[in-house]
C-alpha cells in the first residue's frame, strides 16, 4: 500500500501539503517535523533530501504562497482596469479573498516568523506580490503634480496594513470579533477616506 501523501513520487511537494495542513490545523508552531514527515508518509530522515529542517519547510510554503498571492493580485490589478481607483480596491478585494481560499498558506506567510529574506526565492516571490500595490499605488498618484504627491510607497503601505487589519479582525473567524458590515465593504470604505483624505480621489459630493 502506498504511503499517504506520498504515492504520486512528489516528496517535495507531499511534504509542503503535509505542512500546510498542519498549519491550519495546529498553527505555525504547533507541530514538529516528525509530525509533517508522519502526515506525508515517509520518515523523518527524508525530509532532509528537500528541506534543512521545519523553518525551511514552512518556508516554502510561505513562497508557495506569495506565488499564488502575486498572481490574484496581478489578476486583479489588470492593468488598472478599469480605473485605478477600482483596480486598487479590487486588489483589497484580492487579498481578503485569498486569506479565506489559502490559510494555510497565509499563516505561513505572515503569521510564522519565517522572514521572507530567509532565501532569495522567497524574497523574490514576496517583492513580486508587494510590488503590485505599489504599481498600484504609482498609477492612483500619477494624475498629482510629482512635488505635490504623496509617495506611492507610503500609502500602498498603509493599504497593505488596512488589509491586513480587517483579515485579521473580521475576515478569519477570530474568536470575539464581530462587525456588521462585511469586511469587503469595510476595506473598501476604508481605503475611500484614506484615499480622500490624501487628496488621490475627489470628495464625494
Amino acid at each position: 500500500m502506498a504511503k499517504r501523501g506520498y504515492h504520486h513520487g512528489n516528496l517535495r511537494e507531499a511534504l509542503v501539503e503535509a505542512v500546510l495542513k498542519l498549519i491550519e490545523e495546529k498553527g505555525p508552531t504547533g507541530f514538529t517535523l516528525s509530525e509533517a514527515a508522519r502526515e506525508a508518509g515517509v520518515t523523518p530522515a527524508a525530509v532532509y533530501r528537500h528541506f534543512e529542517g521545519r523553518e525551511d519547510l514552512i518556508a516554502e510554503a510561505a513562497r508557495q504562497g506569495y506565488e499564488i498571492f502575486g498572481d490574484l493580485m496581478d489578476y486583479a490589478y489588470d492593468g488598472g482596469k478599469p480605473s485605478a481607483l477600482a483596480a486598487f480596491e479590487k486588489v483589497g478585494r484580492a487579498y481578503l479573498a485569498f486569506a479565506r481560499r489559502y490559510p494555510g498558506h497565509y499563516v505561513a506567510m505572515f503569521e510564522s516568523g519565517v522572514s521572507i529574506q530567509r532565501n532569495p526565492d522567497l524574497a523574490a516571490a514576496a517583492d513580486k506580490a508587494l510590488g503590485v500595490l505599489q504599481k498600484a499605488a504609482v498609477k492612483l498618484s500619477e494624475h498629482i503634480p510629482e512635488g505635490r504627491r504623496p509617495p506611492p510607497q507610503m500609502f500602498s503601505a498603509h493599504i497593505w496594513a488596512m488589509s491586513h487589519g480587517v483579515v485579521e479582525l473580521f475576515a478569519r473567524g477570530s474568536p470575539g470579533t464581530k462587525s456588521p458590515f462585511p469586511p469587503e465593504d469595510l476595506l473598501e470604505s476604508g481605503i475611500g477616506v484614506y484615499l480622500r483624505g490624501l487628496g488621490l480621489i475627489p470628495p464625494d459630493k
